[in-house]
């Protein structure tokens, strides 16, 4: 898992932190921006973040028993955010460091989409969380259907695994006729793909949990989360 890998003084924690910090960053900032900082703050507090998190080592203080890694990553940055309000000074270390890549236009792009009302910041964190986790396993989808010479069969059937989005299905015929390849065999390329695109899924919530039996709590958690942020949190 990457959480234990992280956690670990191997040579390679570092990076199994970056990678971390990559795919997460975006909910991050935007509960920073949520929390009243401008988008010049929250790129500084962000980025000392990941820095805190590093050179302190607090990944090691993670309780591996308690497994969630998204409310450690959370309640760890809450805690960043008190401290560093309370000493009163915007010299944030990640100001003259950058840890991780922040594309902070693209992250200003998607906040001005979202619109303003009564949902916690904690809450939109969690469903931004599940928007990164769930576009990493596309991700990955993608990447093992190109590098398996069937980059055309993901692009004609990745619509049929974005169910949420409110958008009506393709036809079963116009996806067969695509790949020229008859309905039958057009479901059952949809129904591989969904397949795996579930295992991913689940394999990217179990890198950022201590034990395999917190996966499905998590699933219920993070979709409870996209279910209350009702679609308007864009990825």
């Amino acid at each position: 898992m990457v959480l234990l890998s992280a956690q670990g003084q191997a040579p390679g924690a570092p990076e199994a932190l970056s990678e971390i910090c990559r795919i997460y960053w975006y909910p991050l900032y935007g509960f920073v921006r949520r929390r009243g900082h401008t988008p010049e703050e929250a790129q500084d507090l962000t980025q000392g973040f990941f820095l805190d998190l590093l050179e302190r080592k607090a990944l090691a203080r993670a309780d591996p028993l308690k497994g969630k890694f998204r409310a450690f990553l959370l309640g760890s940055l809450q805690h960043y955010l008190s401290t560093e309000a309370a000493r009163a000074r915007c010299l944030k270390r990640g100001g003259q460091v950058e840890f991780v890549y922040l594309d902070a236009e693209a992250a200003e792009d998607h906040m001005r989409l979202e619109p303003v009302d009564a949902l916690t910041p904690e809450k939109v964190f969690d469903a931004r969380w599940a928007i990164a986790l769930l576009g990493e396993a596309m991700h990955r989808l993608h990447e093992e259907y190109a590098a398996q010479g069937k980059a055309a069969t993901f692009d004609a059937l990745k619509a049929f695994l974005d169910v949420g989005n409110g958008q009506e299905l393709p036809a079963y015929e116009d996806a067969a006729k695509a790949l020229r390849v008859s309905v039958g065999a057009g479901k059952t390329l949809i129904h591989r793909l969904r397949k795996r695109y579930t295992a991913l899924v689940r394999e990217e919530v179990a890198r950022t949990v201590s034990d395999v039996v917190d996966i499905d709590a998590e699933l219920h958690e993070l979709c409870e989360a996209l279910v209350a942020t009702e679609g308007w949190i864009t990825s």
